[in-house]
């Protein structure tokens, strides 16, 4: 099943995403609090948004996402940060029910654009990603300040 989060849920969407920092290599990287991931999806001003997969009363996948802005379209976008689903429940599915989750929003709710990044080794996701017709932005380079 695959629904918006609530605030019970936190404690397990953070542990999904300490897991995800451990298979993204990045094991130590995350400093975000329990707190502070409640705060940001369920706070007086939430900044991000959340759907898990649930089996049998278990999260076993989270889509964590956020909204971006086109100055081009004029429009809203919904930028995917973080998906993940436990190693055991991979090849069910779950990641794509996700995914269609969240496309489905972005047609309801009018966002002209739906994306996210991938590391480039993380070839499992590229391969998933592009079996759903996604296409990479080679000619865009990130960028990030760290201080």
């Amino acid at each position: 099943m695959i629904r918006f989060a609530t605030a019970t849920d936190v404690p397990a969407i953070h542990q999904l995403i300490i897991e995800l920092a451990i298979y993204e290599r990045e094991p130590d990287a995350v400093v975000a609090s329990i707190e502070d991931i409640h705060n940001t999806l369920f706070g007086a001003d939430p900044v991000a948004f959340c759907h898990v997969a649930e089996i049998d009363g278990q999260i076993v996948g989270i889509a964590i996402w956020f909204l971006n802005y086109s100055t081009w379209l004029g429009k809203a976008g919904l930028y995917l940060e973080d998906l993940f689903v436990k190693p055991e429940f991979r090849k069910r599915g779950i990641g794509l029910e996700l995914m269609k989750t969240l496309a489905k929003l972005c047609v309801e709710r009018g966002y002209e654009r739906f994306q996210w990044w991938v590391l480039d080794w993380n070839e499992p996701s590229i391969n998933f990603y592009k079996s759903i017709g996604a296409e990479a932005m080679d000619e865009w380079t990130v960028y990030r300040d760290w201080e």
